[in-house]
Parts: structure tokens; sequence; C-alpha cells
């Protein structure tokens, strides 16, 4: 279960982005953020994982308060939090497998990462996610050869092959047309009820 007690962020520059927010999602809840833009959407999904550290409050997953963690704590932890980024966030001169790949980093480390060497179920995990999203066709292309829909189904793996207990989405469809937008959160929402996922989605 995720919940968030009191969580607020306010910026150095006095704006005030959340206030007092109070939530719990049960574990295998997909939940939709619907506001205007500015309306700290994004601001509490990256509170949650503390790529934006809150003012005030805690984020709580399955009892571990994240935002009393230490930074090695934390980067545990966030091995357990898959995301999916409005501008893909892959590295270009990657392939897509590496990229796919990319999200075991947590667990493998750094070197290994690095220097290619993933055991074995981490590999066939990564085809079978592509093959799934449709992409398998792709895994030794380039990141920088993909359309933007491709991309983002990219990302989708990655942040699916971290085995994660909570998926953060935030605007994954604000740069691709209205078709693929359609496409890529139907596949989102069937991929978190196959796999039983807690998700926000922004």
């Amino acid at each position: 279960m995720l919940k968030l007690e009191n969580l607020t962020k306010r910026y150095n520059t006095g704006d005030l982005a959340l206030q007092g927010i109070d939530l719990s999602i049960p574990n295998g809840q997909v939940l939709a953020l619907i506001g205007p833009s500015g309306a700290g959407k994004s601001t509490l999904i990256r509170c949650i994982n503390r790529l934006v550290e809150p003012t005030n409050g805690s984020a709580i997953l399955n009892e571990v308060n994240l935002t009393k963690l230490s930074s090695r704590a934390l980067r545990k932890s966030r091995r357990k939090m898959g995301m999916i980024f409005q501008e893909y966030a892959l590295v270009e001169r990657l392939t897509v497998m590496e990229n796919v790949l990319s999200g075991r980093l947590g667990y493998v480390g750094f070197w290994k990462s690095f220097l290619r060497r993933f055991p074995k179920k981490d590999v066939n995990e990564a085809f079978r996610l592509l093959d799934r999203v449709g992409l398998l066709e792709m895994a030794d292309k380039r990141a920088d050869e993909l359309s933007g829909g491709q991309r983002q189904r990219v990302g989708i793996c990655r942040a699916l092959i971290q085995d994660p207990d909570l998926l953060l989405v935030d605007e994954p469809t604000a740069s691709l047309d209205p078709k693929t937008s359609r496409q890529i959160m139907r596949l989102i929402n069937e991929l978190c009820q196959e796999r039983g996922l807690t998700a926000i989605i922004n």
C-alpha cells in the first residue's frame, strides 16, 4: 500500500505546489491524477520517489517511509518504483534492448550494467516485455531511430523490468499524437492489470 500523509512541497521561490496531501492507494489499484496544468500532479509523483524533495509530510510504501530514507536506502527502495517519463528519458545512442535492461541497474550494479553483463533471466524478461509491447523486432535498433510512441513503449519496458511494487507514470502521452496516446494509455492500463501493479498516472 502507498500512503501519503500531509505531503507538502513549497519551492524556494515561496510557491506552494502541494499542501497537506493525504492519500491511501491499496495494492493493485491504478489511480489517475486529473487537473489543470500547474496543479502539482507531476510534483506529487516526483515527491513520492524523491526526485523532488517534499517540504513536509510522508510517503510510505509498504510500511517504508520513503521520506526518511538515507540516500543509500532510497536508491535501494527506488528499485521497486518504476517510472515512466513524459520525455522518455532513454539513452539515444544505446539500443532498445540496452535501454530496457538499464532498468536492472539497481540490481546488477553499475559495472555489470556498463559492461552489458546482465543475467540471462533479465535478458529473457527484456525480450518477453518487448514482445508484449510489439517491439521485439526493434531490440537491436538505437533509441534515436524510434518514433515517439515506440520510445515510450521502451520506457514502459524499462520500468516494468524493475519488477516494481509501484509504477509512477508522469504525463506519458504529452509528446504523442492522439491515436498513439490512446494506444499507450491502453497498454499501460493492460499491463498494470496483468501484473496487479499499484500505479499513479498523471
